[in-house]
């Protein structure tokens, strides 16, 4: 292909007396008038290749119609006033409902189509609602404050408040959020009140009665915990968390503080305790060595515990009074469970989601006095039904680390198109979802497969640790194992095989094929990180040392150099990629896939395109962008596998 010129810089740079070269450091600054040159040609090159795509319009309405199901969330409670998230089949974006009414809709707020609903948050009567929203993908959410009655915002727009929780106190006149990463105290019509002014990602719990504020933030493979009485002055009192373990803490509604903890439970454990003394706590619910902790919900006379085996989601039952347990709650198939939601005072019924490879999210009641589980809203629409089955595959890395993944295919044997997805990081689970991106493809003839890899949260903090800062490779080890067993085990062959891996599953995509380029005929690699040595000083890199590792650190460069993708690239045969990137992504910036791109397009014969969308970002956007973009990866990767 006649690819852009990109000059090749002769810049080396001594770090810890190792030599590192970045010959496209220029491609960095996005608004130089050189890379804006660049880009513009490889937008050019990009859109020419795509229009000649055979399948690129096919797959689109494939997609399309598969994606027709819609969405809608688990409901919110506040007194008899139901508030729930839902996206009809032609809606862009989610809108808030109330009691089956719209209430906010984020196309009214903003016609382009541009503006998302990040997160929201009723107030205890219901009566406010305190919600975020940013513009163009760009994560930079700004909070308002609805009048639930009237429709119109209760104050200015607050700004900074990316990520924010938001835990109100009883009265609805204040709550406490986070702002530029602090935490603070905010009163409606008011000023705000500096809680913990140390920047860093908090999560917060208040109990239902208002007087226990719990507060969480995020370090490494551990936290910092604080709590505080509001009864009593309200300080943030700090709480002793052991390093390499996660400690969070919450008050119940019957008063009685509940503690999930990985402290000699790698899986996670329950205790409980007395909030006025919170350093002592007993045993609850104990760990379950083969199954991760992932949810707890207080009701009236049990508690719902969520876990998840490999990659299946189940709720066990336990006594509320002794944590004893009693049964499991009936689940609608073997698949992905979402965490359980209660009303604020408990009562006995709890709902959750349930989706699977093939069957759309929909949101499942469980009624903890007879012990049925029913449909409670299934999702907005409708769409196409594949047939497909999904396969558990057992593999083991090159270590003998016994590993899973699962294959969705269609009627048929003998190798086929195969797609190998993974992600392994930051303790995020894998588990079965339905994927209107995935059953386009399987449809078309082709296997879907997801591995679980360490790195992930599959199988609990241990998992995790196992797959970070020197013990990264690990992650790459398993995906390439998975890869040689699909080939070995007749799923498919080199020339039919495509890896696929977003954000740090980009990474994952390129590390692999940086490392064995041979295995692979394919590759989609979507807002990724591939610059190990220079992550941590863009978007949201610094952020993100604890799991990779800095190389202001000589070992830890050591470390990032053997695998960063980037520093792997040689003189040598790649396979075909598409990278893609969001001209908004201020979490992972598109620097990295700007500089890799010209990296592969300089050596590899095989076609190495970049596609990047303006006025969107790392989250998700409109429905439609998701289609098209979904669309063109599929077309992408069908040309070159078949």
């Amino acid at each position: 292909m006649d690819y852009p010129y990109a000059e090749r810089l002769a810049l080396v740079e001594q770090l810890h007396g190792q030599s590192v070269a970045d010959p496209y450091r220029w491609l960095e600054d996005a608004t130089s008038p050189r890379a804006r040159e660049w880009q513009a040609a490889q937008d050019e090159l990009w859109l020419a290749y795509a229009g000649a795509l055979p399948t690129r319009y096919a797959f689109r309405s494939r997609v399309k119609a598969l994606s027709a199901v819609g969405s809608v969330s688990t409901p919110v409670w506040r007194g008899d006033r139901c508030f729930v998230l839902r996206r009809a089949p032609r809606q862009e974006h989610p809108v808030l409902t109330l009691d089956g009414a719209e209430l906010l809709d984020p196309a009214k707020l903003d016609p382009s189509g541009l503006t998302t609903l990040d997160s929201w948050q009723p107030s205890p009567d219901g009566s406010l609602v305190a919600f975020q929203v940013s513009r163009g993908g760009s994560e930079q959410s700004v909070l308002h404050v609805l009048d639930v009655a009237t429709g119109a915002l209760a104050e200015e727009p607050i700004d900074g408040c990316r990520y924010s929780p938001i835990a109100w106190l009883p009265d609805g006149k204040s709550f406490y959020y986070v702002r530029f990463r602090q935490v603070l105290l905010h009163t409606i019509g008011g000023s705000d009140q500096r809680v913990l002014a140390d920047e860093a990602s908090y999560g917060l719990d208040l109990s239902v009665d208002g007087r226990w504020l719990t507060i969480s933030a995020a370090r490494g493979t551990t936290n910092d915990l604080w709590l505080a009485d509001l009864r009593s002055g309200g300080v943030p009192q700090p709480v002793p968390v052991p390093d390499d373990t996660v400690t969070l803490m919450s008050v119940g509604q019957d008063g009685r503080l509940y503690v999930v903890t990985t402290q000699d439970a790698p899986t996670g454990r329950i205790c409980v305790g007395d909030p006025e003394n919170p350093l002592v706590w007993h045993d609850y619910v104990p760990a379950d060595p083969d199954a991760a902790l992932s949810s707890l919900a207080v009701l009236d006379k049990v508690v719902l515990v969520g876990r998840t085996r490999g990659t299946v989601g189940e709720i066990a039952i336990h006594d509320l009074v002794t944590g004893r347990h009693l049964g499991e709650v009936p689940l609608p198939g073997h698949g992905s469970v979402g965490s359980p939601a209660t009303r604020p005072f408990g009562g006995h019924e709890a709902w959750f989601s349930y989706t699977d490879s093939v069957t759309p999210a929909a949101i499942y009641s469980y009624d903890a006095l007879t012990g049925e589980t029913s449909l409670w809203s299934h999702a907005p629409g409708a769409a196409p039904t594949v047939e497909a089955t999904a396969t558990s595959v057992p593999f083991r890395s090159a270590d003998g680390t016994a590993l899973e993944m699962l294959a969705i295919a269609g009627p048929g044997s003998g190798p086929r198109p195969t797609i190998l997805y993974g992600y392994g990081g930051f303790g995020q689970s894998l588990t079965p979802t339905y994927s209107a991106f995935a059953l386009a493809w399987v449809e078309a003839g082709g296997v879907f497969v997801t591995a679980t890899l360490r790195g992930g949260g599959e199988r609990g903090g241990d998992w995790h640790k196992a797959g970070i800062l020197d013990q990264k490779q690990n992650v790459i080890d398993d995906f390439l194992a998975a890869a040689e067993h699909l080939i070995a085990d007749g799923w498919t062959t080199p020339s039919q095989l495509a890896v696929c891996g977003e954000s740090n599953g980009g990474l994952l995509v390129g590390a692999a094929i940086t490392q064995r380029p041979e295995l692979f005929a394919a590759a989609v690699c979507s807002a990724p990180l591939l610059d190990m040595v220079r992550y941590e000083l863009t978007g949201l890199g610094a952020r993100w040392v604890p799991e990779f590792g800095s190389a202001s650190d000589p070992l830890q460069l050591k470390t990032l150099l053997s695998y960063s993708p980037y520093h792997q690239v040689s003189e040598q045969q790649y396979p075909a990629i598409l990278f893609t990137t969001f001209a908004n992504d201020t979490r992972v910036d598109p620097l990295h896939a700007r500089k890799m791109c010209a990296a592969l397009q300089h050596v590899s014969g095989n076609p190495v395109l970049l596609r990047t969308e303006a006025d969107s970002g790392h989250a998700s956007g409109g429905a439609s962008q998701g289609i098209a973009l979904a669309a063109d990866m599929l077309a992408f990767l069908d040309r070159q596998l078949r």
